[in-house]
């Protein structure tokens, strides 16, 4: 396994990141989510029965200078609780990449594990809960006992200027109060940041067309240009 969680070797600036993420990959504050974790990365998927599973909180990664923000629910149980990058492994995470190598934030379409060679530019992809939750659905006391990861990632992304937020569990989480409507291309303030709104790259999302890949990179390009224009 490389040194740091998260492709953390990616960028010299990653430096700043690093404190920060070794915190997150050794909290233990929420014991339903740190016994599930555990739990998938003992039991294993028999397709990755060759696997070591990370089995730990994934930090967020990518581009420290990134102006684009790209926030998720959480890991997916076989898929960044088992390769320890968000989206990494998983069918959201295909669909995820391929879009943000088309619009020119990665390097490649696909994600596999922690060394396959990806690289984010002026991009970085976090969860607002670190660990993989059981059914994929975090408690709210464990959203908002993550909150202060997510506010950390924020606090050192000094260039980031607009939040993708890929759900609206993620939407929920980054939106000021009164929280405005999430929708797939909704645009809200908050504070230094502009929202957008994106549905999530969920199977059940883009199995069923509810989201495509062109509506995807849409969103991505707005932001590019919301990124470009604050």
């Amino acid at each position: 396994m490389p040194a740091e969680a998260g492709g953390a070797r990616q960028n010299p600036s990653n430096l700043r990141m690093g404190p920060l993420q070794r915190k997150v990959v050794d909290c233990r504050r929420c014991p339903r989510l740190v016994a599930w974790r555990e739990q998938v990365a003992r039991e294993k998927r028999a397709a990755f029965r060759d696997w070591d599973y990370w089995g730990r909180p994934v930090p967020g990664f990518g581009d420290p200078d990134a102006r684009v923000l790209l926030l998720g629910l959480a890991p997916a149980a076989h898929g960044g609780n088992r390769t320890g990058r968000v989206f990494t492994g998983d069918r959201s995470g295909d669909f995820l990449f391929a879009a943000l190598h088309a619009t020119g934030f990665a390097n490649q379409s696909t994600a596999t594990d922690r060394e396959d060679g990806l690289r984010l530019t002026d991009c970085f992809i976090t969860a607002a809960v670190k660990c993989a939750p059981p059914a994929n659905k975090p408690l709210p006391a464990e959203r908002d006992a993550c909150r202060p990861w997510l506010d950390g990632e924020l606090a050192l992304l000094e260039r980031a200027r607009v939040i993708v937020c890929l759900g609206k569990f993620a939407w929920d989480v980054a939106a000021p109060r009164p929280r405005p409507r999430f929708g797939h291309g909704a645009e809200a303030p908050a504070g230094r940041y502009t929202l957008l709104g994106c549905f999530h790259p969920s199977q059940q999302n883009t199995f069923t067309g509810k989201l495509t890949a062109p509506m995807m990179e849409a969103v991505l390009r707005r932001a590019r240009a919301l990124a470009e224009a604050l």
